[in-house]
């Protein structure tokens, strides 16, 4: 898709990204879903190719390359038909990795950030809690500061990789008279004393872990903290903004791949003496189909090229996940529909994608969440502001 978006070079991204999926990911993807385990050789291929390092600075060993390089990375993912495994991949590069970017030490930078990037060491995010999902400000995990270091109590859940990482970017209260100005982001060794996971068993995302971690009285040293104490709700909701603009561009690009697996199908498939892509009802439903998709498509990319010039969309990325998610489930259905009885077996891969699908309209912020972001802006004049430095 060359054009305004993507240039010669991204092509080649592209083409060279393809081949790599093609050979090292996809013949191990059927194992994965059903072990629900990655093994970890794949994380070091990912990294030997630099595509956990597309948006780390050239001086922690990363590419430092434009955003959509990663949406190129992001819409290759979605067509191996695993969501779990995108899921992996991405929630470390993009919700770990985020974090360690933007706000990492020198001290972390080196012991988490550089290892990150050449796939040696797999992170996950961990803000979401049992009693909380996505009311950030109401967490009950607290880290309370003791000497050179902070004693983390809490739990969180569905967390993705949360189970087989080696290190997880916590947001914990500090200072629980504070209110959301008083959560801190800390990054926590997975191996450390007093942290224990539960393997969640999940109905899509099947090749990934996606845990319920508990901390007991984990002791954390004070220079694991990411930027300043306190500031830990400001950076959350700076980095919803290019969460939820990943999952819109996986929804948009999920969709994709279920419409062309179904008009290939249709094309072969035969009733009557005539191929079904033949009959006006199913044609007209892919054209609707295909209208919403692509409508979200060149939204997305919109959204994606402001992201890239500095600017704060928290708008635009809510409209995005909300939106493609709600399209990419309603593709991922009828699609299935397409295949007939062939759709509900699972060695086709309608029945996988609709599953995967279903997470869209809830991880990251579920779509009730969004809605009623986007009413605060729209009929409450709400301003989202970027974190200061």
């Amino acid at each position: 898709m060359p054009g305004v978006y993507f240039t010669e070079e991204h092509q080649l991204f592209r083409e060279s990204l393809k081949e790599f999926l093609k050979k090292e990911v996809s013949p191990h993807i059927e194992q994965w879903e059903e072990t629900g385990t990655i093994d970890r050789f794949i994380w070091e291929k990912f990294g030997e190719m630099g595509y956990f390092g597309l948006a780390t600075p050239e001086a922690d060993g990363g590419l430092e390359l434009d955003l959509f390089y990663t949406v190129i990375l992001l819409e290759e993912l979605q067509k191996i038909n695993s969501g779990g495994f995108a899921a992996a991949i991405w929630a470390h590069a993009y919700l770990a990795m985020t974090h360690l970017n933007k706000n990492a030490n020198e001290k972390i930078r080196k012991e988490y950030l550089e290892p990150s990037v050449v796939g040696e060491k797999i992170g996950c995010l961990g803000v979401s809690e049992p009693f909380g999902g996505s009311d950030v400000a109401g967490m009950r995990t607290t880290a309370e500061k003791n000497g050179d270091s902070y004693i983390l109590n809490g739990s969180k859940t569905f967390i993705t990789n949360g189970v087989y990482c080696d290190y997880i970017v916590v947001a914990a209260k500090t200072d629980p008279s504070a209110g959301n100005k008083g959560i801190t982001m800390l990054v926590v060794d997975r191996n450390s004393k007093g942290v224990s996971a539960n393997k969640l068993n999940k109905l899509g995302w099947r090749a990934s872990d996606t845990a319920e971690l508990a901390f007991d009285n984990v002791e954390v040293p004070a220079s694991n903290v990411l930027g300043t104490a306190g500031k830990g709700f400001a950076y959350i909701m700076e980095a919803f903004a290019l969460e939820r603009l990943v999952m819109g561009i996986n929804a948009h690009a999920r969709a994709d791949y279920a419409l062309e697996y179904a008009l290939q199908y249709m094309s072969e498939r035969e009733t009557f003496g005539k191929t079904i892509n033949q009959y006006q009802a199913l044609r007209h439903r892919i054209a609707d189909l295909y209208a919403d998709m692509e409508m979200c498509r060149e939204y997305n990319y919109s959204v994606a090229f402001k992201m890239e010039c500095g600017e704060y969309v928290v708008k635009e990325a809510t409209i995005s996940k909300l939106r493609s998610t709600k399209m990419a489930d309603e593709v991922a259905y009828e699609c299935l529909q397409f295949l007939g009885g062939y759709g509900y077996i699972e060695d086709y891969p309608m029945a996988r994608l609709l599953r995967d699908s279903r997470l869209g309209p809830i991880g990251g912020g579920t779509s009730e969440i969004l809605r009623e972001i986007i009413a605060k802006i729209v009929i409450d004049k709400k301003e989202y502001k970027a974190p200061k430095g």
